[in-house]
């Protein structure tokens, strides 16, 4: 069984960077891709904001406009990565990782919660507040 371990959230002041970790353990083949969520507070439903895929490194992002995030793996030690730049307090939710195992690379569905994602972990806090 695949599990996903998120960490690196924290209190962040406007302004300020932050990386985000998720460390995949378990079988995982050489295909997955990885997504990264977000649920503010007082939000029902997960919001997509990127995705990694584990074969290529092909990346999706749903945001538009300035590029904040910035998506990466270290595929030997399946650990996957988002950094998030410019944070504003906007960006105040918990994080969570997804995994969709035997799938080769990125399409941009994957920021959708209907897409089959086989894990997810329980997130990290991330709190943007001066």
């Amino acid at each position: 069984q695949v599990q996903l371990v998120e960490s690196g959230g924290g209190l962040v002041q406007p302004g300020g960077s932050l990386t985000l970790s998720c460390v995949v353990s378990g079988f995982i083949q050489d295909y997955a891709v990885i997504g990264w969520f977000r649920q503010a507070p007082g939000k029902e439903e997960r919001e997509g904001i990127a995705c990694f895929s584990k074969y290529d490194g092909t990346t999706y992002y749903a945001e538009s406009g300035e590029r904040r995030l910035a998506v990466s793996g270290d595929v030997a030690r399946n650990t996957f990565y988002l950094q998030i730049n410019n944070l504003k307090p906007e960006d105040t939710a918990t994080y969570h990782c997804a995994a969709a195992v035997g799938v080769r690379t990125v399409q941009p569905r994957c920021v959708s919660l209907t897409y089959p994602y086989d894990s997810w972990g329980r997130g990290t806090q991330v709190t943007v507040s001066s």
